[in-house]
């Protein structure tokens, strides 16, 4: 990844983690008990936005 994708990337995980510590609301909501999920959130959304910028918005690619 260039130096440039890897700030890009730390810079909208925090923003994501920021926006989603400050508007819990905004979190889906989860059970008390259950598997605990491997990904946060604002992971999820990076990892998706990263992929879809440079236009990949298959799994399969």
């Amino acid at each position: 990844m260039a130096p440039d994708l890897g700030s890009l990337a730390t810079a909208l995980h925090a923003e994501a983690d920021d926006l989603l510590k400050g508007s819990p609301q905004l979190a889906p909501w989860r059970p008390a008990v259950g598997i605990a999920p491997k990904l946060t959130d604002a992971e999820l959304v990076t990892l998706a936005m990263m992929q879809a910028m440079p236009g990949f918005t298959s799994e399969a690619r």
